[in-house]
């Protein structure tokens, strides 16, 4: 109900701490933009974790139409991406598949020996992705809660990819729908709780990032550049009416 201004808020303090702000209004407008950022930085190769709002734009089409290669690391996702497939779950994306589907892909798709074994599965996706994350150009993620009182971006994962991506490449892009906002740093004492019950039935996710600008100083971790899209795509036209707008208390 407070959306505008908190976003005020965000955007001011991102900005204080060397964050970059850029604003798309469909999703067109966003692919263009990160499109453009990509092209600036020559960048070829990208980690991307896991993010249903760049499915929704369908970010990683968009790359590939100008020839670079857009790497998933989010295990459910690397596996969905080898097997030419969208998502089947918001959270569990190859929930559909099974064990032994999985290991016939990794053996066509990877040169792996045939197995079903969960460990060497594992191994050899873990051994493919950190050669990814070491050669990567660019990463990209999405955001779970952007907080207006700090700037910081918070993304919440299980796996430790999400850390990578947006700690090892020189440029990271933060992809945040507009409704992502809270207000107080205080109020994700609610929502990292509230989340991952909801989501997976944890009591807290493995891993929280808590991004907050760029790097200060050169022996810090993280990126040299933060820019962080802030993506409407219908979002506004929904926030106006009193039925759809409850769709954007999803977290």
């Amino acid at each position: 109900s407070h959306l505008d201004r908190y976003l005020k808020e965000f955007v001011r303090n991102a900005e204080n701490r060397g964050a970059k702000i850029h604003r798309a209004h469909d999703a067109a407008e966003a692919n263009a933009i990160i499109c453009k950022l990509a092209a600036e930085h020559r960048a070829r190769t990208i980690v991307k974790s896991k993010s249903m709002t760049t499915e929704g734009i369908q970010l990683n089409p968009a790359h590939e139409a100008a020839r670079r290669q857009v790497v998933e690391t989010d295990h459910r996702e690397s596996i969905i991406q080898l097997a030419d497939e969208p998502p089947s779950h918001i959270i569990a994306h190859a929930i559909h598949k099974t064990r032994g589907q999985i290991a016939e892909l990794f053996t066509a798709e990877l040169g792996m020996p045939p197995t079903d074994d969960i460990a060497k599965l594992t191994g050899t996706a873990r051994t493919t992705l950190r050669d990814r994350f070491a050669t990567a150009d660019l990463g990209i993620s999405g955001v779970n809660f952007a907080v207006a009182e700090t700037g910081t971006i918070v993304i919440v994962e299980n796996e430790g990819n999400i850390r990578l991506t947006t700690s090892l490449p020189r440029v990271h892009i933060a992809v945040m729908g507009i409704e992502k906002v809270i207000p107080r740093f205080a109020d994700l004492d609610v929502f990292l709780k509230l989340l991952p019950r909801s989501g997976t039935g944890q009591k807290l996710t493995t891993y929280q990032s808590f991004i907050t600008g760029i790097k200060q100083r050169e022996t810090d971790e993280g990126p040299e550049e933060l820019h962080i899209l802030l993506l409407d795509n219908g979002r506004s036209r929904m926030l106006a009416h009193p039925i759809t707008r409850q769709s954007l208390a999803c977290i």
